[in-house]
């Protein structure tokens, strides 16, 4: 492991002006800090290492003969440098012109025009007139690099940037340099699509118009259109993004860098996924329902109807809220339904949450790490879940500490993740990773408790953990199960507890939660049991327990915001029963809200203002990019409206207002308000405070029993959600090729053993439901368990 470097200030020259610098920092980068602006084609910080491949940054150093490229080399005290001499404008007017040779004169139709470091740098740093009167290269173009991306090649000037992408960050090892001198190009060697979950990179990676985004293409000039900053919340990675606007329409998402988030990068559904924005089926006003059938209506209509129709079921009514929700939004929620409603059953996750005191344990801000001190810890377990379909952007962040950094990665679940095979590159421990039966975390944790706390070198795991300077346990709360697995959390903590990750630098306990905004959610209160900031709440009912007391008719009305049980949770006939039984329904959405008697119009995460809260305790902030379209409203305001029609008047004129109430209630957020959270957030568990939720050691000290074989004929069953197994990717154009279908995944004996083939589709059944899936044979499936995805 590559500890994170101490600054050095050091003192270097650059044309005469005098600049303070770190120690080991990139010329390029320094120079910077002077105000002196240095060429670049080929380098971005990002992309690791660099490789002075387009030499556009050639400059001139005292005592060294020869020009040298300023992306790789380091400043050092003392030095004197030249970026502006003859020399090296002769140099820079030659690469500019080499490049020139064969690139087109494509910028009136090129997507980049106005926006393209080519055209900046040709201005600012080439000779302004071409002596090249020969024909040009020619390819044919634009070519379908991936159903996203086009490329055209005659513009490309094979800077590597989507190349050491593809290798190096994603590792997908898709895209390649094919054949050589002037003919060389990007591509894949099988010349198949480039299909990756993060390929969409590579578009704004390109400094020129080679790659070009399908979505985006001919649709805006840079001179057309305006940025908004804002937080993407389709998942818990939470990435920044910056909207491009044009015409009150978002048309394009682009990352906004922020280290201490998403390292600058974004998933593909987060920078495609604002298609669904201007969707033809979008509910763009509040509806009611007559006959069964909704109506559009007034909101003053709608929010009277909701009123009555909640006051009919006071005391039986339950709010479940899903993940996109504000944390403003949420903290309304709950009060609205413990207070004028008089209920306590408000759930913002499809399991049950663990004991109160459990999880204020693991909310322990001295057990806390932030996504930034990923990328020098000296081990990474990662435990019970896969980063690649629950939260993107840290597979990326894990994948950059072990390549760059050396960090040993440590691969222990229930089903075979994209890291497996990453185990090894960049590793000490080069570990294979471990499998073990859906279930059987709990065991697998205590496992490794007893082996790092007995000094067992046998166990690898234990090994590797307990010789690392810091440690970061990356788990799910998908990891707990169906039932709210308390005996794995306990284990997680008795772990935690041997390893001395209470308080200890660099390491901690990272989890992700099953939505967008589930941390945010729980310490806003909507979770069973818990009030806002993690304070004690009458006990109240799991969503399972909801779906089941709405069949037995013991709750009457329902809130779902946000949130469509049918299509998010498990038994999907089971929860079209139990809504169609509520007496009284009222449902956000952005689309149709089948069994609901009034709907609101949701917003969209470009639209909302609020803050939400990542994994690591960061609070950051939503802001509104476009104004809202036909009459659709904030959602904070529709809900204190709402509140007050039924007795709770919050006094709260603005969204910052219901976040300062919030934070009054919550203890750890106490004097936070939301100009301090920022563009680039703010991590509370960074904060001084006295934290009073218990001890952080867990209490079992036995050893959990691992799941018996299964029976003839059966296997043991989990379950998973695909990254784009959601309504994303199904009302995104862009993104509806990749929605999978229902799968099996088996390994090659267990279907051998139940004579079924791959690709065969067969009838699953379990629990008395049943349902029809293809079969997919996968060799690091552990035998005798197989998985819904």
């Amino acid at each position: 492991m590559t500890p994170a470097p101490d600054a050095k200030p050091i003192t270097l020259v650059v044309d005469g002006v005098e600049i303070e610098a770190n120690e080991g920092a990139m010329l390029v980068d320094a120079a910077k800090h002077g105000d002196v602006e240095i060429p670049v084609f080929c380098y971005e910080p990002k992309l690791g290492e660099p490789v002075g491949a387009c030499r556009m940054c050639l400059v001139e150093i005292e005592g060294i003969p020869k020009l040298q490229t300023a992306c790789s080399t380091p400043v050092r005290d003392g030095m004197v440098v030249y970026t502006q001499n003859a020399r090296v404008k002769e140099a820079q007017n030659a690469v500019v012109e080499f490049l020139l040779v064969n690139h087109p004169l494509d910028c009136p139709v090129c997507d980049k025009g106005g926006e393209c470091p080519l055209q900046d740098i040709s201005m600012g740093w080439g000779a302004g007139r071409s002596r090249v009167t020969d024909p040009k290269r020619h390819f044919e173009k634009p070519l379908p690099l991936s159903p996203l991306i086009k490329i055209d090649r005659e513009r490309c000037i094979l800077c590597y940037r989507c190349v050491r992408f593809s290798q190096e960050v994603a590792e997908d090892e898709q895209l390649q340099l094919l054949e050589r001198g002037p003919k060389t190009y990007v591509g894949t060697f099988d010349d198949r699509p480039y299909v990756a979950p993060f390929h969409g990179n590579i578009i704004e990676l390109c400094p020129v118009g080679a790659l070009t985004s399908q979505a985006y293409r001919f649709r805006a000039r840079p001179w057309d259109i305006e940025d908004a900053g804002s937080v993407c919340t389709l998942c818990p990675s939470q990435c920044n993004v910056k909207f491009t606007v044009r015409d009150e329409h978002v048309v394009r998402t682009l990352a906004r860098d922020n280290a201490d988030v998403d390292d600058g990068w974004l998933c593909d559904k987060g920078r495609f996924g604002y298609q669904m924005f201007s969707s033809a089926d979008r509910a763009l006003a509040p509806a009611v329902s007559a006959g069964g059938v909704l109506g559009d209506t007034t909101w003053e209509d709608a929010l009277e109807r909701a009123a009555a129709g909640l006051a009919g079921a006071r005391g039986k009514v339950a709010a479940i809220v899903g993940g996109g929700t504000s944390n403003e939004e949420g903290y309304l929620i709950q009060r609205l339904v413990r207070g004028p409603l008089a209920s306590a059953d408000v759930v913002s996750s499809p399991a049950p949450s663990l004991p109160l005191g459990l999880r204020r344990r693991l909310a322990d801000p001295a057990l806390s790490v932030g996504m930034a001190e990923i990328d020098h810890a000296g081990a990474i377990l990662v435990v019970g879940c896969d980063p690649m379909h629950e939260m993107p952007i840290l597979e990326l962040r894990i994948r950059k500490a072990v390549r760059r950094n050396g960090s040993d990665l440590l691969v222990a679940g229930e089903r075979p993740t994209a890291l497996d095979g990453g185990a090894a590159i960049g590793s000490n421990g080069a570990l294979e990773a471990q499998r073990y039966a859906p279930g059987g975390t709990a065991a697998f944790l205590d496992e490794v408790r007893a082996a790092v706390a007995s000094g067992d070198d046998d166990n690898g795991f234990a090994a590797a953990l307990r010789g690392a300077e810091s440690v970061v346990v990356v788990w799910s709360e998908r990891m707990l199960g169906a039932s709210g697995d308390s005996a794995a959390a306990e284990s997680l903590l008795g772990l935690a507890d041997v390893l001395g990750l209470d308080g200890q630098e660099g390491g901690g306990l990272l989890e992700i939660p099953r939505s967008a905004n589930g941390r945010g959610l729980r310490e806003a209160g909507c979770a069973e049991g818990f009030g806002p900031g993690l304070s004690e709440a009458p006990a109240g009912r799991s969503a399972a327990e909801v779906k089941q007391a709405l069949e037995d008719g013991e709750l009457q009305g329902l809130i779902l915001w946000d949130v469509d049980p049918v299509r998010d949770f498990d038994d999907p006939e089971g929860w079209s029963r139990a809504i169609g039984n509520a007496d009284f329904v009222l449902a956000s959405s952005m689309f149709a809200a089948a069994g609901s008697d009034v709907r609101l119009p949701a917003e969209t995460y470009a639209e909302k203002e609020g803050t939400v809260t990542h994994p690591d305790g960061r609070l950051q902030r939503v802001r509104p990019s476009v104004p809202h379209p036909g009459a659709v409203r904030p959602l904070w305001q529709a809900l204190s409206e709402l509140s007050a029609m039924l007795g709770d008047e919050n006094g709260a004129g603005t969204s910052s207002e219901v976040f300062d109430l919030l934070a009054a209630e919550a203890t750890f957020l106490n004097g936070i308000d939301v100009d301090q959270i920022g563009g680039m957030g703010l991590r509370w568990p960074e904060l001084e405070m006295e934290w009073d939720g218990g001890s952080a050691s867990g209490t079992a000290e036995g050893t959990a029993a691992p799941a018996a074989a299964p029976g003839e004929g059966r296997i043991h069953l989990g379950t998973y959600r695909d990254l784009w197994g959601d309504y994303v990717a199904e009302r995104n154009p862009a993104l509806r090729f990749l929605s999978p279908s229902q799968t099996l995944e088996l390994h090659p004996d267990d279907a051998e053993r139940l004579g079924v083939q791959q690709g065969e589709r067969v009838q699953v059944s379990s629990d008395g439901r049943s349902l029809i899936a293809n079969v997919a044979l996968r060799e690091r499936m552990l035998p005798g368990s197989g998985f819904l995805i």
